[in-house]
């Protein structure tokens, strides 16, 4: 029998076979092996020794294509070696057989960017395209992540499930958020905007990426939700050995805490609950027809585009908060203005969206006063309903009444701060609000009417989504949830979103 001579085998660079364009996409991220690569490669290597070996055996004259003998070899190699040490190995190369009932922090190997399954990848000399951004709501990303979750999608770094994205936590992510393709944890903060921790809401994500070997440690989960009061601790939807799962997790990770990066995904319609109309559509695309302010006739399509949220909220200043004033403006809002719209962000703007999008129907987080694509759009194209009147029904804001200043005798935003609030201007209707009752009744173990009073508001506000059954008379995580949903939705942040009501928190409630 002759012994084959071994001879490495050079495709053509534009072969189609699978192994070739596999090849292809590891020397396209530019990452060796041993600094985090594609882990199947330390398996196609071990293929053209065994194919090689296997030649022997079999009497071959010749070496087998990457994609046929040594395929299959490494295919079997890779799922089925023998011999308990090609098993251990095995494992170490794919990141299976942890248990997460055991190791709460598996090892999390991924693929690379990439199309969805079964969508062709660019052409020869095409042009990178800038990242494309599918709106989506809250509730979208997290409805998506639960069907993961509900389906028990088995964790894979190199196969796809049914809706093209590939079964590692990269690629759970990318679905949650509806990308156009499959992402990475070396890519996914593209995608989004950096935020503070305690700034989370549902459908964010906690990021970990590490650079110097991506296979080692880096994760990324959806963030569903507190847990409990302290902040500690948070419902993660993620994409881990053995399968898709959603457990309470600590703040940010078993493990690497400290190295998470908090996001929040750039197309988010932070103004819609996905009820409110417009919502789930592309806003402020084309040119204005009404008479708002930069909407009328000859609008430049870019003049018309929702900036984005990050254009708004405390702290910003720029041209679009002083737009986005001088349309409320013209819609019925100016007597929130004391000096005019400007380009600082300030409470008027709040309150003056707040007014806009409760004249529109809408409620929730569909009316917290930050405006939104939805918003926005019908704002720039002078669509819906004008503010009313200061006093007259459907005005809908938390202070109106003719006067620029919420009224009270606090200067804080918070929830916390000091003042109950007097009411000042014709028709405020805060003579109608009963006393706060004092911050000691909402504690844990406390019962009494006030809590169930405070209950029944919130969910006639429309902040009632935690309650399971009442409200009722003792207070409970679920109220404290509600409340910190409303003071989230006036803007406030940090210690002034608490969750636990105090006199600002109860006036404008009752507002």
């Amino acid at each position: 029998m002759t012994v084959p001579v071994f001879e490495e085998y050079e495709p053509a660079p534009d072969c189609p076979c699978a192994g070739c364009a596999e090849r292809r996409r590891e020397r396209a991220r530019g990452l060796p092996v041993r600094a985090g690569g594609h882990p199947a490669a330390h398996g196609a290597r071990r293929a053209l020794v065994l194919a090689t070996a296997a030649g022997v055996a079999l009497g071959a004259t010749g070496f087998a294509h990457a994609d046929t003998v040594a395929g299959r070899v490494a295919d079997a190699e890779a799922g089925r070696a023998a011999g308990p040490e090609a098993g251990r190995v095995a494992d170490v190369d794919t990141g299976r057989g942890a248990d997460p009932d055991v190791n709460p922090d598996p090892a999390t190997p991924q693929g690379g960017s990439g199309p969805l399954h079964g969508q062709p990848l660019p052409g020869p000399g095409s042009t990178p395209q800038a990242p494309m951004l599918r709106p989506s709501t809250r509730a979208d990303i997290i409805n998506r992540a639960k069907r993961w979750v509900n389906a028990k999608v088995p964790y894979s770094m190199d196969t796809y499930w049914s809706d093209g994205y590939r079964k590692d936590c990269s690629g759970f992510v990318s679905m949650a958020w509806n990308l156009v393709g499959n992402e990475w944890t070396g890519s996914l903060a593209q995608f989004g905007v950096k935020i503070a921790r305690e700034d989370l809401e549902a459908g964010d994500i906690l990021l970990f990426h590490n650079p110097s070997d991506p296979n080692k440690g880096s994760h990324v989960t959806v963030f569903g939700g507190w847990t409990e009061y302290t902040h500690t601790y948070y419902l993660a939807y993620e994409q881990t050995q053995p399968h898709t799962r959603s457990q309470s997790t600590p703040l940010a990770y078993w493990s690497n805490s400290d190295l998470y990066v908090a996001y929040r995904y750039k197309g988010l319609n932070e103004g819609l609950d996905g009820k409110g109309p417009g919502a789930g559509t592309e806003a402020g695309t084309g040119a204005g027809t009404g008479t708002g302010t930069g909407a009328g006739p000859g609008a430049s399509a870019a003049s018309a585009a929702y900036p984005g949220v990050g254009s708004f909220g405390p702290g910003a200043t720029n041209k679009h908060v002083t737009r986005l004033g001088d349309m409320l403006a013209s819609r019925g809002g100016k007597r929130f203005y004391g000096q005019g719209p400007g380009p600082r962000w300030g409470d008027a703007d709040r309150r003056a969206t707040q007014a806009f999008q409760l004249a529109q129907g809408w409620r929730g987080t569909a009316a917290n006063g930050l405006p939104g694509p939805a918003t926005w759009r019908y704002l720039v194209n002078h669509l819906g309903k004008d503010i009313p009147a200061a006093g007259k029904a459907g005005s809908g804001t938390a202070a109106t009444g003719g006067s620029a200043a919420a009224t009270g005798g606090s200067t804080g935003a918070g929830g916390n701060s000091a003042g109950s609030g007097t009411g000042g201007g014709t028709g405020s209707g805060t003579a109608k609000t009963p006393p706060f009752p004092g911050a000691e009744f909402f504690r844990p173990g406390r019962s009494s009417t006030y809590v169930e009073q405070l209950g029944k508001q919130l969910v006639k506000k429309g902040f009632g989504k935690y309650y399971v059954t009442g409200p009722g008379r003792r207070w409970a995580e679920a109220d404290r949830r509600n409340v910190e949903a409303f003071q989230r939705a006036q803007g406030w942040r940090g210690t002034s979103a608490n969750g636990y009501p105090g006199p600002q928190t109860w006036r404008r409630l009752f507002a």
